[in-house]
């Protein structure tokens, strides 16, 4: 089976605050710019950014509270991107693996 890669997805979490952000929305079940800023070391602005970067991609959800907004992980979202994931790793050791047993190859060529 052939899992198209979502290169939004990908370049969404390629970013170290927002895969944090994703840690902690995980850990919290839900979160508020205010509330997660207090637990990263950059602004309530920037953690705003972040998660709009995050939801465009899918991988969290924000609902309106008051004046914030809380945010969620998508689980469903975040499963695809592991089976993504998941799909490239496979894909890779398969052509590590060619490569590997055409070095081994040459090798035995050049002791023959």
């Amino acid at each position: 089976m052939t899992v198209a890669v979502d290169d939004e997805v990908w370049s969404a979490i390629g970013d170290p605050i927002r895969r944090r952000l994703i840690d902690l929305l995980l850990a919290q079940g839900v979160g508020t710019p205010t509330g997660l800023s207090d637990r990263l070391p950059i602004s309530r602005q920037a953690v705003t950014k972040h998660l709009g970067v995050l939801d465009r991609a899918g991988l969290v959800h924000a609902t309106p509270m008051g004046r914030e907004r809380r945010y969620e992980v998508d689980q469903a979202q975040l499963s695809r991107a592991v089976r993504q994931l998941n799909e490239v790793g496979k894909t890779w050791d398969a052509r590590l693996n060619r490569i590997k047993r055409i070095a081994e190859q040459i090798q035995r060529q050049q002791h023959n």
